[in-house]
């Protein structure tokens, strides 16, 4: 790739991510495997959304927060994550149909499919889509907080208050919601919004090395250490894992050297469709060898069976959709482009989320000193037009 924002780093740590995630399913398919019981999965997801988080800011947090060039964001991220993720959804529902298979990770019912094909449901690695899907709503907010950080230091600061609220809360995860894994999101983008300003600094060998070293024991310190933290997703492993990707993101040298090289990076290429589809390929395979092979045999056949099927899968379906959907909208967007040229609207939505607080606070004052004061109807008429903004905009910032 020859984009001057591509950093070919980060694609060897999303491909060493998703090798993790495909080893932790390992005993899932084969419960009798030793590798049962040592798993990284959480790990390797927890890096995920911190380097979501890094990438939206770095890729877009210096670009102008306009109407057209965040519905341009939305339709990319929407034709990135959904269509190969309703390919993986209806494959593993019809597996699920098959009862004589029994699959590892059903869904079972049409309530549940309907779930999954609206980002409701939580089945297997289904679980991660919603939140990634939510943060992406969400992201222009966090857009226009990081080029006008002067203008919006209060919504700033009460994302902050989030996160220090959640850390305090351990609100649970894996979950559906993006609330509980926000963190992870809000740390990357931090790490990403700061990326440009290390330009000049130039790592040495001895920070490639140190960067492999909190790589190793961010993947291995519940096993390594299982009293010092038994949950993962906290507050301090939100901020370990962006810190990882900020030091990668640098590209030291060993690191990179590691990272970089071009199978690691193969595995990042793919990353997305060896995530979505490794349990439904091994399973197969294993389904259809199992009486022919030794079990290590059958797990290294099924590895590999799982990378060539996550690599038919990316340029068959993956890239080819994504690019029929981005550039469908290319062509008719000049149509949502002319109805508002100027694309203030997120923007006013947090002004008037602003105003909306000022107002409760001055109301509330008011009601203290004159309980009998009884609002004028155009004034009243007013508040109910505003309603509907500051409810969605609050329904953002709650998402």
């Amino acid at each position: 790739m020859n984009r001057p924002d591509y950093i070919p780093s980060l694609d060897g740590l999303r491909g060493l991510a998703a090798l993790l995630v495909v080893q932790a399913h390992i005993g899932l398919v084969f419960p009798d495997t030793v590798l049962h019981d040592v798993t990284m999965g959480s790990e390797a997801v927890g890096l995920f959304f911190a380097l979501s988080g890094f990438l939206m800011a770095h890729l877009y947090g210096s670009r102008p927060v306009t109407k057209e060039t965040v519905l341009d964001f939305l339709v990319s991220r929407f034709a990135r994550i959904y269509p190969v993720y309703l390919t993986a959804v209806l494959l593993v529902a019809m597996l699920s149909g098959i009862q004589s298979l029994n699959f590892v990770q059903p869904i079972i019912g049409g309530t549940e499919f309907f779930r999954h094909v609206f980002l409701l449901g939580s089945s297997g690695v289904f679980w991660s889509i919603p939140p990634e899907i939510q943060f992406y709503l969400f992201f222009p907010i966090l857009w226009l907080c990081l080029t006008r950080p002067q203008r919006y230091s209060g919504v700033i600061a009460g994302l902050a208050v989030l996160v220090v609220v959640d850390g305090l809360l351990e609100l649970p995860g894996p979950g559906i919601l993006l609330l509980s894994k926000l963190p992870y999101f809000l740390f990357g983008a931090l790490a990403g919004a700061m990326h440009s300003y290390w330009n000049r600094w130039r790592p040495s060998a001895s920070t490639g090395a140190f960067t492999l070293f909190l790589l190793a024991m961010f993947f291995t310190y519940r096993h390594v250490l299982p009293g010092f933290s038994p949950e993962f997703w906290s507050l301090q492993s939100a901020a370990a894992a962006a810190v990882i990707v900020a030091l990668v993101a640098r590209q030291p040298p060993i690191a990179a050297h590691v990272l970089a090289a071009a199978p690691v990076r193969f595995l990042g290429t793919i990353s997305f469709s060896l995530y979505l589809f490794h349990v439904p390929i091994m399973f197969l395979v294993r389904r259809a060898f199992e009486a022919l092979m030794p079990e290590l045999v059958l797990i290294l056949v099924a590895l590999f069976v799982a990378a060539a099927g996550a690599w038919f899968i990316h340029e068959t379906i993956e890239v080819p959709s994504r690019r029929l959907l981005v550039a469908w909208w290319r062509h008719h967007r000049w149509r949502a482009a002319s109805r508002e040229t100027s694309a203030e609207t997120i923007e006013q939505a947090i002004l008037d989320l602003q105003e909306t607080e000022k107002r409760l606070l001055g109301g509330a004052t008011a009601a203290a000193t004159d309980e009998q004061q009884i609002p004028r109807t155009s004034e009243l008429g007013e508040g109910a037009g505003r309603t509907g903004i500051r409810d969605n905009g609050d329904e953002k910032l709650r998402a």
